[in-house]
């Protein structure tokens, strides 16, 4: 029998509520882990953080209100050392990129085996990453592509929306022939064809998500 004091401590932060009882229920059934609490969202996770002091947090990335990155980043302000775990179903390049960059230490698909996902956390735990080779190729891959402009990712978003140019520029402030130029710029640096083009591989890659 494991002591509680030698348990580690989980957080579960997850939107979709049959996902969250399945993933405490069995986390709960593995003897050296004890969740301590669960978040529906990454707002109810910054709230509840400091509250709950987990040794380990396994955090959705697409969720209402505050989505998983922006809730990593929060927390890490104030609890620079609070491990993460990624636990999704988005596996695109940007999205993988954003996660790390934000802090997390491990990066899982869901729909990993329960084995794998206990030994993440006692990897985690003790100070380790955890990135799958799929993941890690995605995310080598990212590192070595060309960084869109914040005004360039605001263009691409729009052009998910289905914006024409010229609502563009005035959604922006800006002139039409600058969003051309923006357009122009971003389809050299996704390796795009044309618009259409762009907006799929902004949603493949987890560039742009579309509203929950």
């Amino acid at each position: 029998m494991i002591a509680a004091d030698q348990r580690i401590r989980v957080f579960v932060v997850e939107d979709h509520a049959v996902v969250r009882q399945g993933l405490i229920a069995l986390l709960s059934s593995a003897p050296e882990i004890e969740v301590v609490g669960f978040a529906k969202d990454g707002r109810e996770a910054v709230n509840r953080y400091s509250s709950v002091m987990p040794d380990v947090t396994l955090m959705d990335l697409q969720m209402p209100g505050m989505a998983g990155v922006e809730a990593i980043q929060q927390i890490r302000r104030t609890a620079p050392a609070a491990r993460f775990i990624v636990l999704t179903t988005f596996d695109g390049d940007e999205d993988i990129y954003r996660a790390m960059q934000a802090g997390a230490r491990a990066y899982l698909l869901k729909g990993i085996d329960m084995e794998e996902l206990v030994e993440a956390i006692r990897a985690v735990n003790a100070g380790r990453g955890r990135i799958p080779p799929v993941i890690a190729e995605k995310l080598a891959q990212r590192v070595g592509s060309e960084e869109l402009s914040s005004r360039e990712l605001e263009v691409l978003e729009r052009i998910v929306a289905g914006r024409a140019n010229k609502e563009i520029a005035s959604d922006l402030h800006i002139s039409e022939a600058t969003v051309k130029s923006h357009v122009n710029s971003l389809l050299g640096k996704l390796g795009a064809s044309d618009r259409t083009h762009a907006a799929v591989l902004a949603l493949q890659r987890g560039i742009v998500h579309l509203p929950q």
